[in-house]
């Protein structure tokens, strides 16, 4: 079991420099892994374009990509500001696994009462979104203190989909892996 810790105040965690390739306007994708993680991720990255025209006085369009800001949402739109506790298992053969993300007074039930009911769990980051119904709610003296959702992975393409995402989420949020 392993588990992704906050790095508020770990002097381990160091920013490294990756100096991302490309191809003449063309995007072109390196794997490259965190200092000190286990996560592996990929960088996007493009260059100016080389396509000129001959129209005069015409200013040149630029590509523009934006990069989407991983996040987790419960409620589709609203994004979750609370850091969950997530701990991973998977299995001997490397098949399958889950993640078991644990929020303490998620920012969701400040707002889902204006916003409307929590209708899964959402992970979003630029590759897409990772989904789960999973979720279940604790509630201590009627009233609501946390939220359980599990992410499971059931062949190893789910699982790297998965860790790409956590290293995006990571790297956004200052969580560290630690494997115990």
């Amino acid at each position: 079991m392993a588990t992704l810790q906050s790095l508020a105040f770990s002097p381990a965690f160091s920013h490294t420099s990756h100096h991302p390739r490309s191809l003449l306007g063309i995007a072109s994708r390196i794997v490259h892994q965190s200092a000190g993680s286990s996560f592996n991720g990929q960088r996007l990255c493009l260059s100016r374009s080389r396509f000129t025209t001959n129209i005069k006085n015409q200013k040149m369009s630029r590509l523009c990509i934006m990069m989407v800001q991983p996040k987790i949402q419960f409620i589709q739109g609203t994004d979750e500001q609370t850091i969950p506790d997530v701990k991973l298992t998977k299995s001997r053969d490397g098949t399958n696994g889950m993640a078991i993300f644990r929020f303490d007074q998620p920012s969701v039930f400040d707002s889902s009462g204006e916003v409307g009911d929590i209708t899964g769990f959402y992970m979003i980051d630029e590759e897409g979104v990772l989904t789960s119904v999973d979720v279940n709610a604790k509630f201590v003296n009627g009233k609501p203190a946390g939220i359980e959702a599990k992410y499971i992975m059931r062949t190893p393409r789910d699982w790297d989909r998965f860790m790409r995402f956590m290293e995006r989420y990571a790297n956004s949020n200052g969580l560290q892996f630690v494997k115990s």
